[in-house]
């Protein structure tokens, strides 16, 4: 039986070049995504995969998503904590609003994607997590203070 995989801010970028090589390796792989719905529907069509709208930085929609893949693809393997935002901008000019959603879309997504799996992949004694950060995790970079933040959060939480 295909393995299952979830990726996040799986329809573009990164996530859609993960998502397709997944595909391509036999997975079943449903992506995540957040409002662009013309690259999901795109992303569905191109690489015969799920499509899953939700918001990462909210615990309930992280759970919602995946019973919505376990429902439709079975249980989930494989987790690829991928999305990401920025909302770049120098620290002493920088909004909590802006603080505030990197950290959440970006870190906070990490523990609420990876709680809603873990125990299935204990309870199967199987399962994978990837986490993918950014080297601005390790040294910061100048107008990202949020992301830096974020990234870093993600290296230490992996």
């Amino acid at each position: 039986m295909a393995r299952v995989a979830f990726v996040t801010g799986g329809t573009r970028g990164i996530g859609k070049a993960i998502v397709q090589r997944l595909s391509e390796d036999g997975v079943r792989v449903a992506a995540g995504y957040s409002g662009n719905d013309e690259a999901a529907q795109a992303t569905a069509a191109a690489l015969g995969v799920m499509v899953v709208k939700g918001n990462v930085a909210s615990f309930d929609d992280c759970a919602r998503a995946v019973r919505e893949v376990e429902a439709e693809l079975g249980p989930i393997d494989i987790l690829v904590n991928n999305a990401g935002i920025t909302r770049d901008g120098f620290f002493h000019k920088m909004s909590h609003d802006q603080w505030s959603d990197v950290i959440r879309v970006n870190m906070d997504s990490v523990f609420n994607m990876t709680r809603q799996v873990i125990n299935g992949m204990r309870d199967r004694g199987h399962g994978r997590i990837v986490n993918i950060s950014s080297i601005n995790g390790q040294k910061g970079q100048i107008g990202q203070t949020n992301y830096s933040a974020a990234k870093a959060g993600m290296i230490g939480f992996t």
